[in-house]
């Protein structure tokens, strides 16, 4: 045999031997406790290298032990044998040994494992071993698997896979960390799979080392590459400073204050904080103003000591913010007969006639000032000479029943004088008599009195000229200059003291002109503005943010008795504890100033701005440039986003682009990009959503799911897209959108169904799935319905509530009541309440009140609401009439 190694066909083997291992077979009459029994049995062994390897057996009582390897017996002359007693009891013991060589296994490799198994005789019969497997060890030079380098974020979990070389026997595996043996049962933190990937459950500062997996068996030791594991920091903020002193100590000024990347600070190539380390923010410090004398008084009529005097006060101006006092006398005396007149001449007969004298003088002073306030009241008491007569206010209102109106009630009074034409005539009432519920129902008291009817002259200006006259004519202003040429977002029309309102459509964006506030006789062209954001510069500062559109409307410097309203939207999700909120104004010299800070205490008289949940309404008489812009004061500050989606309405090629964009939540930002895409032929998919995207400095996800992978295939690179945290929470960055581009396996395919997955990263877990079916037939495709109307409307046509019953509503509640019944209630009921100071600050209070119920109700406001609320004060004030009308 190969090796010199013989097999020897069992000479002097009793035939008939079992084959079985363990399993003894006795011979007749031999006693069964005489059968062989193994002391010693062959085990397996690894052949390393070519170095032969050993088996033995040991037996009592044995006569004869024979191996027997892979089935045949091995040759006699290749066993060594010793014998012995066993002490205890006397049995005879046979041990033999034998040598099994490389080549021996390497002969039938591959055929079947080799093995070996001993064979004990006694007289009682034969007992055979456990079978004893011969192997070649070796263990292969390349890993399955090989760890590979990493970067994770501090306490990220860390797998580091080893597959070792193929060997037997199965190597063992261990993990170096700089060369030193990584123990799990001295680091809590580490544990060793049984696949053999060490696992690190949270990254620390220290586990930044090199980590070789090592393999080990009986012939070799093999190393993987090291795999360089780096844990990194990202840098956070720390929390602000406080603000510093304000630069100036007098006048308009800046303050600031800082904060550093260090909570924490950076480590291991860990990202820097986003943002900005250094906030400003403008101030202003009251300067000091030292108080000044205003002019003397006239002198005193001479008294009964023959001296008078006059006065003056420290008013002009007067100190303030720790200005100094006047220095000097406030009164002054003197003689007032030049030293010639003694106390008792100042009593004489000549003192007498001049005293008399002065009396029929003021006499006369006093009727003449009587005969002109009854002149002026007449005159007061109707229009112009050149709008109207003055019976115009007081026709047509009748006095109807206490009952409040019903819900189903349209209007209060329908009927409005057409005044489209430079002069009318109009016959009777201008609030005809209305059958049904139809009719306004207001108390029947000294609240609202009844009016007469009469024959009445109107004379109105003529309509608003045309558009391309009335571009031309403003284009050669200089205010108007920056303007766009186009009438998309521009809406502009003529006004007199009836006033009006200009609408862009689809926008939101209205400017109502109440009556009055143009000065009779004077007619303006007024224009309404929306602003595209790549067309006017509004710089922003730290964490300011853009809550609005910009618009302008003009034009400026024109002089309103009443203030104007401008309604626009806004994105933001108002809390006094997240935001602070200012209304900005363009300068004529182009700088953006605060003009109003929302929520502040007192208001301006100039500005106020009525703030709703997705509108605001400005009240200025000073038209101009706007916006509304804020501050974030926490992380839970919050803006409103719309998401979109638009798509090609037919799919020509087999490509596909899906157009997700991320806009501010306000109507005009939607029209912008609704007139873009169809420029581009883009369809609408699906209704908008909202998402509150927070100041938390984390950026926008956008991916893409369950597409049918047998249709449809993705062609982008990354798992998902990002649109930068800054670039949308700035709110100047127009048209912000990301485009899934997606492909056709098979040009028949017309349809697609997948879910597009958006949130904010490391947020509060804000997403939402969008379902869509996608159809190159566009048929059922949404689209946004158009607002219907003229972006202009001039004079009463205007508004809801009628001319004569407004101003008999401002008359009757103007006058404050002791009791409560006059406006401070109807704006209670009117949820308008917020900031009574400045209606209060306006020469009609009532007025401001109704104007912004117009402005917050056209066109569709409910009527009925109005009379009821406006029935509810007559009530409580006609309760009262019957103690003191004169109480109010």
């Amino acid at each position: 045999m190969g090796g010199g190694r013989r097999l020897w066909p069992s000479p002097r083997v009793p035939a008939g031997v079992q084959q079985s291992a363990t399993v003894a077979t006795p011979v007749s009459g031999a006693s069964p406790d005489l059968l062989p029994r193994f002391l010693l049995e062959p085990e397996d062994v690894y052949i390393v290298k070519n170095k032969p390897v050993s088996l033995a057996c040991r037996a009592t009582p044995a006569t004869q032990i024979y191996f027997k390897c892979n089935g045949e017996w091995v040759h006699q002359g290749d066993h060594v044998t010793q014998h012995s007693t066993d002490r205890s009891t006397g049995l005879p013991v046979m041990e033999v040994r034998i040598e099994i060589t490389r080549q021996q296994v390497e002969k039938i490799f591959g055929l079947e494992e080799y093995w070996c198994q001993c064979v004990a005789w006694s007289s009682s019969g034969t007992t055979k071993s456990q079978k004893a497997f011969v192997r070649i060890a070796y263990l292969r030079k390349n890993f399955e698997q090989e760890p590979t380098a990493r970067e994770v974020s501090i306490e990220q979990g860390i797998v580091l896979p080893c597959r070792p070389p193929e060997g037997i026997p199965p190597a063992e595996v261990e993990w170096l960390r700089n060369e030193e043996l990584v123990d799990p049962a001295l680091d809590a933190n580490v544990y060793v799979t049984p696949e053999h990937s060490l696992v690190l459950r949270q990254a620390r500062l220290a586990d930044t080392a090199n980590y070789t997996c090592v393999a080990k068996n009986i012939v070799a030791r093999r190393r993987s590459a090291s795999a360089a594991i780096t844990v990194y920091v990202n840098g956070g903020w720390s929390t602000w400073t406080q603000w510093s002193g304000c630069s100036t100590s007098c006048g308009r000024g800046w303050q600031k204050r800082s904060r550093t990347c260090t909570n924490p600070t950076p480590l291991n190539g860990g990202a820097f904080c986003e943002g900005q380390n250094v906030q400003k923010s403008a101030c202003t410090t009251l300067c000091p103003v030292d108080g000044a004398w205003s002019e003397w008084s006239k002198w005193s009529v001479c008294g009964t000591e023959c001296t008078h005097w006059r006065s003056r006060e420290c008013s002009e101006p007067a100190p303030r913010n720790g200005g100094q006092e006047c220095h000097g006398a406030e009164l002054e005396t003197r003689n007032c007969t030049s030293e010639l007149c003694s106390p008792g001449e100042c009593h004489g007969e000549g003192d007498v006639a001049l005293y008399v004298g002065l009396i029929a003088v003021a006499v006369c002073l006093v009727l003449l000032l009587l005969v002109g306030v009854l002149v002026y009241c007449r005159k007061k008491g109707g229009l112009d000479a050149d709008v109207a007569d003055s019976s115009i206010l007081t026709a047509g209102f009748q006095p109807v029943s206490i009952k409040p109106s019903k819900a189903d009630n349209p209007s209060l009074l329908t009927i409005q004088p057409d005044l489209s034409t430079a002069t009318m005539t109009y016959q009777g009432s201008l609030c005809p008599r209305q059958d049904g519920p139809a009719k306004l129902q207001l108390p029947n008291g000294h609240l609202l009195s009844p009016l007469g009817a009469g024959r009445h002259t109107l004379h109105h200006s003529s309509p608003a000229a045309e558009g391309a006259d009335f571009v031309a004519r403003l284009s050669t202003q200089s205010y108007f200059r920056s303007l766009p040429r186009g009438n998309t977002n521009m809406a502009y029309g003529t006004f007199n003291f009836l006033g009006g309102r200009l609408m862009i459509p689809n926008t939101g964006i209205s400017l109502l002109i109440p009556p009055d506030a143009i000065p009779r006789g004077k007619i303006y062209e007024v224009y309404l503005t929306l602003h595209k954001q790549e067309e006017v510069r509004l710089p922003l500062a730290g964490c300011q943010t853009l809550l609005s559109p910009i618009v302008s409307c003009g034009p400026p410097g024109v002089l309103l008795t009443r203030p104007a309203i401008l309604a626009m939207g806004h994105c933001v999700e108002a809390s006094a504890e997240n935001w602070s909120l200012r209304l900005k104004k363009q300068s004529c010299e182009g700088t953006w100033e605060d003009v109003l800070q929302l929520g502040a205490e007192p208001c301006t008289e100039l500005y106020y701005c009525q703030l709703e949940a997705q509108a605001c309404y400005i009240f200025t008489e000073q038209l101009g440039r706007f916006a509304l812009v804020g501050e974030s004061l926490s992380m839970a500050a919050s803006k409103r986003l719309k998401l979109v989606l638009f798509a090609p309405a037919a799919c020509p090629s087999l490509e596909y682009n899906i157009r997700v964009y991320c806009l501010s939540d306000t109507q005009d930002a939607l029209k912008e990009v609704i007139q873009l895409e169809k420029q581009m032929g883009g369809q609408l998919i699906g209704a908008p959503r909202v998402l509150h995207f927070k100041d938390s400095y984390h950026n926008l996800r956008l991916s893409i799911h369950d597409m049918p992978s047998s249709l449809w295939k993705s062609k982008l690179l990354a798992s998902y897209q990002e649109i930068p945290f800054y670039h949308i929470w700035s709110g100047l960055q127009p048209y912000l959108h990301c485009t899934f581009t997606l492909e056709r396996l098979s040009p028949s395919t017309c349809e697609l169904a997948c879910k597009i997955w958006i949130w904010q990263v490391e947020g509060d877990g804000q997403s939402f799935t969008i379902n869509f079916n996608i159809d190159t037939r566009f048929s059922d495709w949404l689209v946004p319905d158009s607002e219907v109307g003229s972006p202009a409307l001039v004079g009463p046509s205007a508004f809801k509530i009628p001319f004569l019953i407004r101003q008999k509503i401002i008359s009757s509640l103007d006058t404050p009541c002791a009791r409560g019944a006059d406006w401070r209630t109807l704006a209670q009921k009117l949820n308008l309440d917020s900031h009574l100071s400045f209606y209060a600050s306006k020469p009609s209070p009532t007025a401001m009140i109704l104007n912004l119920w117009e402005a917050r109700h056209f066109p569709n406001g409910n009527l009925s609401q109005l009379a009821a609320a406006v029935a509810e004060v007559g009530k409580q004030d006609g309760a009262l009439f019957a103690v003191s009308e004169a109480e109010c």
